[in-house]
């Protein structure tokens, strides 16, 4: 896939080098030309366009119209949006994200059918997990925000026991076990100190999650 990556910061440039090594073709627009001499490798094989996300010249430089994807990743929220904007609704680019540091606009334009990474959200969000991985955090909802995925740490009670007693026919079910920095989708794993529990739960089963994994008999 040709992807259009708008920004050559650390995550533009990222990007970029990651894509190319997973065998895509890329473009990067930036509006500094010491950018690309800063964050990229001499070497690097995809293409460097000095303009702007929301110049059309630049997005046409950069091989828009065969572009499969289009990632708006500068310090901008207004370039970003307008960026992805164009990229969606002239050029019918199929997979477009914006980065967006403002949480109530990433929202807005959410809604508007603009994908948004809020990058303090995010930062907070992850953050938060580590410090508290007890707590339900929510790690993804679908969009009718009836089913959500969420992180837990296995309790204690759940060591030693076979992690698919906390199923629950269509409510509640264990989709991954990260362990040692390794995530493995789930078959029968028995439960081991230090797991953390990716689950995929209905939202009004949330409650019973909680109490599931705290029940020593629940699954039994």
């Amino acid at each position: 896939m040709h992807v259009v990556v708008v920004g050559c910061g650390r995550v533009g440039s990222g990007l970029g080098i990651s894509l190319v090594a997973d065998g895509h073709t890329v473009a990067i627009i930036d509006q500094a030309p010491n950018a690309f001499r800063r964050f990229l490798p001499e070497d690097w094989p995809g293409q460097r366009v000095t303009g702007y996300g929301f110049d059309r010249d630049s997005l046409e430089e950069a091989g828009i119209r065969r572009a499969g994807a289009l990632a708006a990743v500068t310090s901008g929220d207004n370039s970003n949006i307008i960026s992805a904007r164009i990229a969606r609704e002239t050029y019918e680019v199929e997979n477009v994200v914006a980065r967006v540091y403002d949480q109530r606009r990433a929202s807005i334009y959410r809604r508007l059918g603009i994908p948004t990474v809020a990058t303090v959200t995010w930062t907070t969000d992850q953050v938060r997990r580590r410090l508290f991985p007890e707590d339900a955090s929510l790690e993804w909802t679908d969009s009718s925000g009836d089913m959500c995925m969420v992180e837990r740490a296995l309790p204690p009670v759940w060591a030693g026991r076979r992690i698919s007693g906390l199923n629950l026919d269509t409510r509640i079910r264990v989709a991954l076990v990260t362990r040692a920095d390794r995530s493995v989708l789930t078959t029968d794993e028995v439960g081991q100190e230090g797991d953390i529990l990716h689950i995929l739960v209905q939202r009004e089963a949330l409650d019973e999650l909680t109490r599931r994994l705290h029940d020593t008999g629940a699954g039994r």
